[in-house]
């Protein structure tokens, strides 16, 4: 596989297993920040129907919330990075994948572009408490849209990411086989996470919309599978075999000068 192209110039192209090793650690670390963040600082939302303390609370955590998003948006900058490098490790061992590889490609971006649209409600819930009084009947209809955007809406497109990812994987041989058995796994769970959208939005319950079986079936594996993807991406380009034979004479060449 072609990991590094000479140019006219003599120069080499950015490394795309580096690159996309890179983005896949940066969105493993971006991701525990952002559960931190939640966890310690946000904490669990009070029931829907309690206008009140959804508003209390909305308003106590309006700056947390706002710095969670911004975390999150750079976490979907990674990922972009991770899902274009993907696809170009594939499409260089296997041409003919390309279909497959932009199925991939268009239902990744598509899935952040949907969970940008929900940090966008989110954060509205944020600024609808800050210098104004806060309506818990917008509070409460942005939570509602965001939830099934992060839930299962979220849980369908991953499917499809990991689904068609882990064919790539397996038929193309570009990456080791395991990963590719994780990623049908997490595609399987991705899809077992679907149905919360029907568990209500019940904050106490597990298979609430958006709740704690989403983050365990679907959030959680999706990034051990993006995490193995990355270290093994950052493990292989230090293999010699995998540049290109121009690449290796200028390396043999520059050693023996």
């Amino acid at each position: 596989m072609n990991m590094i192209t000479v140019v006219k110039n003599g120069r080499l192209n950015p490394d795309v297993r580096l690159w996309t090793g890179m983005s896949a650690i940066a969105v493993g670390g971006l991701t525990l920040a952002e559960f931190l963040v939640q966890a310690l600082l946000v904490g669990a939302r009070p029931a829907l129907d309690d206008s009140e303390a959804l508003a209390e609370f909305m308003t106590r955590t309006a700056n947390q919330t706002l710095f969670t998003i911004l975390i999150d948006t750079f976490l979907m900058a990674a990922l972009i990075v991770f899902i274009s490098g993907f696809r170009q490790l594939i499409t260089h061992t296997r041409p003919d994948l390309q279909w497959v590889a932009n199925i991939m490609y268009g239902s990744g971006l598509l899935f952040i572009a949907v969970t940008l649209v929900g940090d966008g409600m989110e954060g509205g819930t944020a600024l609808d408490t800050m210098g104004l009084t806060a309506d818990a009947s917008s509070l409460r209809a942005l939570t509602v849209g965001h939830t099934l955007m992060f839930g299962s809406i979220g849980c369908t497109l991953n499917a499809l990411v990991a689904g068609s990812a882990g064919y790539l994987t397996i038929a193309s041989g570009a990456l080791p086989r395991w990963t590719g058995v994780i990623a049908y796994a997490v595609a399987a769970l991705n899809l077992l996470s679907v149905p919360t959208m029907f568990g209500g939005t019940s904050p106490d319950s597990f298979f609430a919309a958006g709740g704690a079986a989403t983050a365990m079936l679907a959030t959680f594996p999706w990034l051990v599978w993006v995490v193995c993807v990355g270290f093994v991406a950052i493990r292989d380009r230090r293999r010699l075999e995998h540049l290109p034979a121009e690449v290796r004479a200028q390396l043999a060449d520059g050693a023996a000068a």
